[in-house]
């Protein structure tokens, strides 16, 4: 289904900072209206008013990881917007320990937060997304989530999961014009690595130097924003040496694990 990107409703989750706040003044400008959510209001609301048109945007603040708080914020999308064209599943959360580190625990939150609360969403936006005759889900995966590295076990399966998922997903609705995209950013200037998940559940706290360095939320998505558009599918968005493992990693998988384990990942 075409879509009018000017009178198109997109939610965008985890939209209070780095790429999600990016993606939401991104597509403010081209005129859609934005549904922001993310479990901070205050932020969420600086956001909406840095967005072009920011009367006509929506603050649904909740956390993503409560079953109920989804309900009742979908709930609440509906009354206010009346329609969601797109959903775009971008919160998440990522982790900074080595498996042996880390706790059973810590990875069930990993994966609560990064699989099923996206999963859980995109179930309850379907049905009417399918009855209004089609719409657009786009996962935001990460590079992690085709390349399994040091430090990002549990971060890696989750994001692995929900790109199996979204391709299922997009196999199973096509002929009911649902649209299904994967995003996979690679460093990108963002809070990201200081949130990140350590092996008993506490925040790293500090910056990583690859992220530091990466690609600017911005720039991100400014090229999310065109591909998405374009229609493509399966988007992998990152600096030159993250474009380079997937190209390895294509051709020979052994040889790519034999660069990680030689490289310093932190």
């Amino acid at each position: 289904m075409k879509t009018n990107i000017k009178k198109s409703t997109i939610w965008i989750t985890g939209a209070s900072s780095g790429i999600g706040q990016a993606l939401a003044i991104s597509f403010a400008k081209r005129g859609a209206r934005i549904i922001l959510s993310g479990r901070d209001q205050e932020k969420l609301e600086a956001v909406r008013k840095n967005c072009k048109g920011s009367k006509n945007h929506i603050v649904i603040p909740f956390d993503i990881g409560d079953t109920s708080q989804t309900k009742i914020a979908y709930e609440s999308a509906i009354q206010q917007a009346g329609k969601i064209d797109w959903l775009i599943n971008n919160a998440g959360i990522s982790q900074r320990s080595l498996i042996m580190d880390t706790t059973e625990d810590v990875e069930r939150q990993l994966m609560e937060i990064d699989y099923f609360a996206q999963t859980r969403l995109t179930r309850l936006v379907l049905p009417k997304m399918i009855a209004q005759g089609g719409g657009k889900i786009v996962m935001v995966s990460s590079i992690a989530g085709l390349l399994g590295t040091q430090y990002r076990g549990a971060y890696s399966a989750a994001k692995a999961a929900i790109h199996m998922w979204a391709n299922s997903l997009r196999a199973e609705l096509h002929d009911q014009g649902i649209e299904v995209a994967t995003i996979f950013p690679g460093f990108i200037q963002t809070n990201v690595s200081i949130n990140a998940l350590t092996g008993d559940g506490s925040a790293q706290g500090t910056m990583d130097d690859a992220t530091k360095k990466g690609l600017t939320a911005a720039v991100f998505a400014k090229q999310a924003v065109k591909a998405l558009l374009k229609e493509e599918e399966y988007i992998v968005i990152s600096g030159p040496k993250e474009k380079f493992a997937t190209k390895v990693n294509r051709i020979s998988p052994p040889k790519l694990y034999k660069l990680i384990r030689e490289s310093k990942v932190t």
